[in-house]
């Protein structure tokens, strides 16, 4: 594996599920490619998969570099953090001025834009790029995000357009926009990913423990529904899990996995930075809020045997409820998108991306794991007007929630009497209640503020900042 007189196309820094299947997609389009690996065995899987002879792994850093045409080109897939800062130290001084480093995990925004400032002094084309669509996208077509440098994605962009998913002959990569901003948006797709797999699970419990239904009826619901309007990846793979028994078992693996679901911190930082930018997004906080609980297994537990529970029961005919249950979910995927993408129109005005909110929904048809039929709505919306301030603006979003308002509120109604937690759900029905609320009781919470606090206030209809002596100071 050490020696070669090739001279590759393109460069792969880490040869795990996703490095090593993203060099033999290139490979299938006739892109030559090196992969490094410090550990030997996946460089040596990786020329065993290779079916065109035309990918080879190294385990020394230096052959690696020296067998890339010039100028190289390489991408990373590491984990996120202080290990890209060694990986780039350590490549630095095998590298010329012009040669092009890519950084494809899920690297904070903050960590890209310092690296885009480092590299630049040096002499160096680097971008931040997102990618989406797990192993299998990887291997047949991801959706991916650039950002950064535009000149080094110009170079890459033929190759990464071979690669990518394809829909309706479109590939499913664009660039995204100047410094971080692949890497934002990867956030940010993330962060709606949690709110659609909350919105999911709470289906689930629903259809388990409030309509009492054994698994073969809860896959066929999940299947139904992704024959129709709520087509997507996350309920094609669902109703896969519905259906999948591990060998010599005679019951679902679902039933076998325990109740914590970890993260790696994305949907975190999608959060984080909503704050930050007063961008609200409650429906996907509760879906970061819900992974966090789910890790407390033992308090949940005592606290179970401390409150005790009437017998979960949905009094309903369940024929009507799964009909309204599918409008709420409908209702609630919409609004999860809604809040990404206004997010994502606050950090390009504060940002300065100039994000080009329809190809961002274009390139998320296809590859990627949020994918489904809706963006396709949210694409025509944005293409029909650039400049539109919110999702629910749109006219035809606006009769599509309208029309599916009323099973959110029939679902929620019945969930919340009968004790089943939906706080996805919920969030998303109070954020879109608060939405269209020409007078939210805000003007209490500021006369609050300005009582314990003399923050001030100001007045319907006249201009100026105000403050109130709320009680009259005493003769003492």
């Amino acid at each position: 594996m050490s020696n070669t007189s090739s001279k590759y196309d393109f460069g792969m820094i880490g040869l795990g599920t996703m490095g090593r299947n993203l060099l033999l997609n290139m490979a299938d389009h006739g892109v030559a490619g090196a992969g490094f690996d410090k550990d030997a065995t996946k460089g040596t899987l990786l020329e065993q998969e290779g079916k065109h002879g035309n990918v080879k792994g190294f385990s020394d850093i230096k052959e690696f570099t020296t067998s890339l045409k010039s100028p190289k080109a390489i991408m990373m897939l590491v984990p996120a953090g202080k290990i890209v800062d060694d990986v780039i130290a350590e490549l630095l001084p095998l590298l010329d001025k012009g040669d092009i480093l890519i950084d494809g995990g899920n690297s904070h925004f903050t960590d890209t834009n310092r690296r885009v400032d480092e590299l630049e002094t040096k002499g160096f084309h680097f971008f931040g790029m997102g990618i989406s669509g797990g192993e299998e996208g990887a291997r047949k077509g991801p959706s991916m995000m650039p950002g950064g440098d535009r000149d080094a994605y110009n170079v890459m962009k033929p190759i990464l357009e071979s690669i990518a998913a394809k829909v309706d002959g479109a590939p499913c990569v664009t660039y995204i926009g100047p410094g971080a901003a692949g890497h934002f948006v990867k956030m940010v797709h993330n962060g709606i990913e949690y709110g659609l797999m909350q919105q999911i699970a709470e289906t689930y419990e629903i259809l388990k423990n409030g309509l009492r239904m054994d698994n073969e009826s809860i896959g066929q619901v999940f299947s139904k529904w992704n024959d129709g309007r709520l087509q997507s990846f996350l309920l094609e793979i669902t109703k896969d899990i519905f259906a999948y028994k591990a060998p010599g078992t005679d019951h679902l693996l679902i039933d076998d996995i325990k109740d914590e679901a970890k993260a790696k911190g994305t949907g975190k930082w999608t959060s984080q930075v909503a704050m930050d930018l007063q961008a609200p997004i409650p429906t996907i906080d509760s879906a970061v809020s819900m992974r966090d609980l789910s890790k407390y297994k033992q308090l949940r537990e005592q606290a179970s045997a401390l409150y005790s529970q009437e017998e979960i029961q949905l009094n309903v005919n369940a024929d009507e409820f799964i009909t309204a249950l599918e409008q709420a979910f409908y209702f609630s995927m919409i609004v999860t998108y809604a809040e990404g993408m206004h997010l994502l129109a606050r950090a390009s005005e504060e940002y300065k991306y100039d994000l080009k909110l329809d190809e961002i929904a274009k390139i998320w048809r296809g590859g990627c794991i949020i994918r489904s039929a809706f963006l396709n709505d949210i694409f025509n919306a944005y293409q029909k007007d650039a400049k539109l301030a919110h999702l629910l603006l749109d006219g035809n979003v606006h009769n599509l929630v309208s029309e599916a308002a009323k099973g959110a509120r029939t679902v929620l109604s019945a969930t919340v009497t009968a004790g089943i937690a939906t706080p996805s759900y919920l969030a998303s029905l109070s954020y879109f209640d608060n939405f269209r609320n020409k007078r939210m009781p805000s003007n209490l919470t500021q006369a609050q503020r300005d009582y314990f606090g003399a923050h001030t206030y100001e007045l319907i209809g006249k201009e100026g900042v105000f403050h109130t002596q709320w009680v009259p100071k005493s003769d003492d």
